[in-house]
């Protein structure tokens, strides 16, 4: 671990949202970024009773400021921050920004060229929706995607809000971020870029869609493959209510699978392949998965080829002693710790750093005001009474129309 995390120096201003932009803000601050919130004023922020923690969870390894964007005098402090900023995040529905006076083409790119302005989305900017409220349902519902999801015969799926809100939101925003750095480097000049959750949910929905016109997908919701049609890919329940999970697609694979629950080949009403025979080997798994615990079913499975393995719950894992770990290993440049511990005792996939609360499992959220003002003591040199103050619950600009 003898380099920083590549995102180390950066620093990012992140308007207070709820799930893909604060995602997108978390996954900068665990690569090392400085990543500074701007919420909203409230009684309390920048005293010694700071309010209750907001409902953001994915406050990880940032910072809080508190600023009344509607006054003129915290948009000036806003402003003023901005030419000593790299990448600001908008969670924002369309025009927000502008109605508060903070235009990135007209306004804050004029301020520092070198900004990178990441706008999030749920629906396109230039779609049939972008007026419209919405949350991770509606997004993947106009995708496409959502139509593809859920067991024959029944409605569609939603899978919480992991397709929207995370996967095609805040991961596609911070991937477009990372490729704004990328070009910076090479042109010295910031952008903005355009994140939604319809077209994000999309991309990531590319192999079903391709598929649809071949023998994996080509059957309507529910019957396929890889959708809980196929009875060799999909859960089944155990004796004691636990779940197997099954995903045994090649024959070799299918072999040790059935081998394993004592099925012989000759209980097979035909080739696995053909359609016809799903409903009677998916009765036969119910069955047979039925007669033993998962326990049991992990003693047969685990350290095998049968692609069977057990859905180990939430609870499970944080009780076992799972360890949570960055999204991705870097060997020379791992991440921050995101659990407990000390400094330089981990191996590059648990991240360096000393860690944090919660060890991956819990989030206290941030209280907003907390630790923003040593942020801005470091990127400016500022102190309360001298270049700013606080009004109202919200940081101001001194010298900017404040009423002080």
């Amino acid at each position: 671990m003898s380099q920083s995390p590549p995102l180390t120096g950066l620093r990012v201003l992140e308007f207070a949202g709820l799930a893909p932009g604060p995602f997108a803000g978390i996954l900068l601050a665990d690569w090392g970024a400085h990543v500074l919130r701007i919420d909203r004023a409230a009684r309390g922020a920048h005293t010694d009773k700071p309010p209750p923690p907001t409902v953001d969870l994915l406050t990880r390894h940032k910072s809080s400021i508190a600023v009344d964007i509607k006054s003129a005098a915290g948009i000036s402090l806003i402003l003023s921050l901005i030419p000593n900023v790299d990448i600001l995040i908008d969670p924002f529905r369309p025009g927000v920004l502008e109605k508060a006076g903070l235009s990135p083409e007209k306004v804050l790119l004029r301020l520092n060229p070198r900004l990178i302005v990441a706008r999030m989305t749920g629906f396109r900017r230039d779609g049939k929706y972008a007026s419209m409220a919405g949350h991770d349902i509606n997004y993947v519902a106009v995708s496409g995607v959502l139509s593809q999801l859920g067991r024959k015969g029944d409605t569609p799926y939603p899978p919480a809000n992991l397709l929207g809100d995370f996967g095609g939101g805040g991961l596609v925003c911070f991937l477009g971020i990372v490729m704004a750095l990328l070009q910076r480097q090479k042109t010295g000049m910031g952008q903005v870029v355009e994140a939604n959750m319809v077209d994000g949910a999309a991309y990531l929905g590319v192999m079903p869609r391709f598929a649809r016109k071949t023998p994996m997908w080509d059957q309507p919701r529910g019957e396929n493959v890889l959708d809980g049609g196929c009875p060799y890919y999909d859960t089944y329940e155990c004796k004691d209510g636990g779940y197997m999970a099954v995903g045994a697609l090649e024959p070799q694979f299918f072999a040790r699978l059935i081998r394993g629950l004592e099925i012989q080949t000759s209980d097979l009403t035909g080739a696995r392949e053909d359609r016809r025979t799903w409903p009677a080997l998916r009765n036969l798994f119910v069955k047979t998965f039925k007669s033993r615990t998962r326990p049991e079913w992990e003693q047969v499975f685990d350290d095998t080829d049968a692609c069977c393995t057990p859905v180990l719950t939430q609870d499970e894992l944080e009780n076992g002693g799972y360890d949570q770990r960055p999204i991705v290993t870097l060997k020379d440049s791992p991440a921050k710790a995101i659990s407990e511990g000390e400094a330089d005792t981990r191996p590059a996939h648990g991240g360096q750093g000393i860690g944090v609360d919660g060890d991956g499992w819990q989030s206290k959220g941030l209280k907003p005001g907390v630790g923003g003002e040593d942020v801005l003591a470091r990127w400016m040199g500022w102190r309360r009474g001298r270049q700013y103050d606080l009004v109202d619950g919200g940081l101001v600009r001194l010298g900017a129309g404040s009423k002080l």
